[in-house]
């Protein structure tokens, strides 16, 4: 029986990457990208896609060598340990501006992002598997993925709403104040990665394949649970990706900028801290719920029909800020969705690992969670690269002028950007809410 200052450790793990780090490269890097550093469009579009090509062959490959990791500290906890002060590092250089050139921004924008991808990919790819070997009690699974969510969407809530705050803080342009707050959060995502390895324990130890061998890559193809997995884990991302990359577009260019209600200052980060509390909330009963209706895929179908029917709702609110209220009510409800799917969807990968072990006779469980993390980020980009692309064919321009490297933006049909901006947010997320409700109705795993 695992301790509760394990739990706490595991929770930590997911309070860096998934509250801090692929929180702020969720919602900000667009909208930063684009308004602040200075990329076109169309290169904002394509550094994502390339970073996705890439994860196809790193994660996978992350997961394999995981998995054939022994040390004193044992498989997968050594890869965090030693990866924390490299992903803080890694990740203040990405929100740094250098004063360079269009070119000069390309290559720096290309080559840090990708060498973040690939330093959260050595960190997080380990820490998924951790689930694996912890505990072999399906309930303390369920218990440790619903800290892990606690955890995420608790610090997301405390980056996002501070945010806007710490920015003020700071002070000077925008540019000066990502790269500060890049530093400021990148030291606490790897305090909190390093005290991830050092809580928490491996209970289990993997059946090791003798030799390293391509056969557990095409294992993955013939286990009809991992492809449905993987299809639901890339939706789940898709939904929560398209939401929070045209956020921060759509306070600034539907809302008018920053909304004062109440004395509380609402920009694109505290718009969707609403969210994130809620998530938290739902994630925290997300066991309780998921026994009372009898089954994960059952929650899992519930969860996916909140999201959609909110939505759908939210396509119709009026595009006026004195609507803030109503807009903000629907993202809390959206949200109780969001927090019930996102631990059973990690526990669901527990079970598919589960699976492929009893069935191939060796442990493919890091190679499995891999596919997780890839699922995450190829939704969370894809959807990001959709968003810059379908907004630049709607009539949004962006780049730098070659002369003083500052920051252009034009917009040549601003109904047109508009319009699209609010179906981003609303109709496209839907649409991915009712296939993953078709998907978990066909996850052939019935627990």
């Amino acid at each position: 029986m695992a301790k509760f200052s394990e739990k706490i450790g595991y929770a930590l793990g997911d309070a860096a990457a998934g509250g801090i780090t692929w929180k702020v490269m969720s919602i900000a890097f667009p909208l930063f990208f684009t308004n602040i550093f200075g990329l076109t469009i169309a290169d904002t579009a394509t550094l994502m896609l390339v970073a996705r090509l890439f994860d196809v062959v790193t994660d996978p490959l992350m997961g394999s060598l995981a998995d054939r990791t022994q040390s004193r500290w044992g498989t997968y906890r050594p890869w965090l340990i030693f990866g924390a002060i490299p992903l803080g590092i890694v990740f203040a250089l990405l929100l740094y501006t250098p004063d360079f050139g269009p070119v000069g921004k390309r290559i720096w924008a290309y080559s840090t992002y990708l060498l973040m991808m690939a330093v959260y990919t050595a960190v997080n790819v380990p820490y998924g598997s951790l689930l694996g070997v912890m505990t072999d009690d399906d309930n303390e699974k369920n218990q440790f993925s619903s800290y892990r969510m606690v955890g995420a969407y608790a610090m997301g809530f405390i980056t996002l709403l501070s945010f806007p705050y710490l920015q003020k803080m700071v002070g000077g342009s925008d540019a000066h104040q990502y790269a500060v707050l890049g530093v400021l959060l990148g030291a606490v995502a790897a305090l909190m990665t390093l005290g991830c390895g050092l809580l928490t324990k491996e209970r289990l130890k993997p059946v090791r394949a003798e030799k390293f061998s391509l056969r557990p890559f095409a294992d993955l193809f013939r286990n009809k649970p991992w492809i449905y997995i993987t299809l639901i884990g890339i939706c789940c991302n898709f939904f929560n990706g398209f939401r929070y990359a045209v956020a921060g577009y759509m306070l600034t260019y539907c809302l008018g900028g920053e909304v004062t209600v109440s004395g509380l200052i609402i920009n694109y980060t505290v718009f969707m801290t609403f969210g994130e509390v809620t998530s938290m909330i739902a994630g925290a009963v997300c066991p309780a719920f998921t026994k009372k209706v009898g089954s994960k895929k059952a929650a899992f179908a519930w969860a996916s029909v909140i999201c959609l029917v909110t939505s759908v709702a939210f396509f119709f609110v009026p595009m006026d800020p004195s609507w803030m209220w109503l807009m903000i009510v629907i993202v809390i409800l959206t949200s109780i969705g969001i927090g019930f799917y996102s631990p059973l969807m990690w526990s669901m990968y527990a079970d598919v690992a589960d699976y492929a072990t009893e069935k191939n006779g060796t442990s493919s469980t890091g190679l499995i969670f891999s596919s997780g993390t890839m699922a995450q980020k190829f939704g969370s980009a894809i959807s990001g690269a959709l968003v810059a692309l379908l907004l630049g064919l709607a009539g949004f321009v962006s780049g730098s002028d070659p002369a003083t490297g500052e920051t252009v933006i034009t917009i040549t049909d601003e109904e047109s950007v508009r319009h699209m901006i609010w179906a981003l947010f609303s109709v496209f997320p839907a649409i991915i809410a009712l296939i993953m409700l078709l998907l978990v109705r066909a996850f052939p795993i019935k627990k």
